[in-house]
């Protein structure tokens, strides 16, 4: 099967960074204004999960839970048995990564509904209980390679029932959402989108709809304004950028700016860059 996070992951650089690794003795408490996401592996030990976002979740087995989005939320050890390794994550959660809307505000899986995550948590716990040199950078390698084999849990056991990786999970989707990432610059058509999947324009436009949550052309759009953002940030020339997306010419791109984020690529870069 065609690779369906590659182009996700070359756009939007994945960086991990575990902050705590062991007993969780105290109350720890994360905030929104930093623009980062979160992950949280608890080895052990029950934990109390709250946030206004959320009604307060009691973790009482193995599990891992993450939020995509910056998210303010408290970590509350029941007992002094509780162990965690804890990260925080940079998936371009503030550049219109497809992903980071696509999910919800939290999303909690059992570690024993994935035996295929077995291996790499026994790495990341054996680094986390010892002090070798390089153990942070090994730590935060390996609680990358857990949160790309959580993606693809999810995906692979259809986790979600809309959004992006409920469109990537679905065998049809997948090779007209695939063709978009790879090719944001090419003028699709319906139709052409349509044969991609070996359906009719009208079935491909209403199951799209039905399993992504937007219609195809407004996914589109989406994607190419997230690369946008994504170049933006590395310092791209806008006339390269709006070619690359498939805009043409920074009058297009802009125009597509402030119609979808209310401002202009240069008044975007000026606030967010």
């Amino acid at each position: 099967m065609e690779d369906r996070l590659v182009e996700l992951l070359k756009c939007f650089k994945l960086h991990a960074r575990v902050f705590q690794a062991g007993a969780l003795c105290n109350n720890a408490e994360f905030y929104d204004s930093d623009e980062l996401g979160y992950i949280h592996v608890v080895k052990q030990g029950p934990l109390r999960v709250e946030s206004p976002h959320h009604p307060a979740l009691l973790i009482d087995e193995p599990s891992v839970f993450f939020y995509m989005n910056p998210t303010r939320h408290r970590l509350i050890p029941v007992d002094e048995t509780v162990e965690t390794v804890c990260a925080s994550l940079e998936f371009g959660a503030g550049l219109g990564n497809p992903l980071t809307r696509a999910l919800p505000e939290i999303m909690v899986i059992r570690l024993q509904d994935m035996p295929d995550l077995a291996q790499a948590l026994q790495l990341l716990f054996l680094e986390a209980d010892q002090h070798h040199c390089g153990r942070q950078a090994v730590l935060d390698r390996l609680m990358e390679v857990v949160f790309i084999q959580v993606l693809r849990d999810a995906m692979d056991q259809q986790r979600l029932q809309v959004g992006l990786l409920a469109g990537l999970a679905d065998a049809r989707l997948a090779k007209a959402i695939n063709a978009m990432h790879s090719a944001p610059a090419q003028a699709w058509t319906l139709e052409q989108l349509a044969e991609q999947c070996g359906m009719s324009r009208a079935r491909f436009a209403t199951h799209f709809h039905d399993v992504v949550g937007i219609t195809p052309g407004n996914y589109l759009t989406q994607w190419r304004l997230a690369i946008a953002q994504s170049l933006l940030r590395q310092g791209k020339p806008v006339q390269w950028i709006s070619d690359t997306v498939g805009y043409g010419s920074p009058s297009a791109l802009s125009r597509a700016f402030r119609a979808q984020l209310g401002m202009s690529p240069t008044e975007w870069l000026s606030r967010y860059g």
